[in-house]
């Protein structure tokens, strides 16, 4: 019931990428695929973190089913 270093590193790999390509395309002048690159990059981790939260309870769920 935590969430193992492997979506950690997932997580941080993509604001790092993220951050790095905002910045590329920024300096680039294209500041709106920056705004744009951004935010799906936020999208995706904010996938990655709603299936860590499903994993998350779902064992509630099934620790809570134990004492039914």
């Amino acid at each position: 019931m935590y969430i193992d270093g492997e979506t950690l590193f997932k997580i941080a790999g993509v604001g790092l990428a993220v951050a790095f390509l905002y910045t590329v395309l920024e300096q680039a002048g294209k500041k709106d695929y920056a705004q744009w690159l951004a935010f799906f990059g936020a999208m995706y981790v904010l996938y990655i973190v709603i299936q860590a939260l499903g994993d998350f309870f779902e064992a509630v769920r099934s620790v809570l089913m134990f004492y039914d």
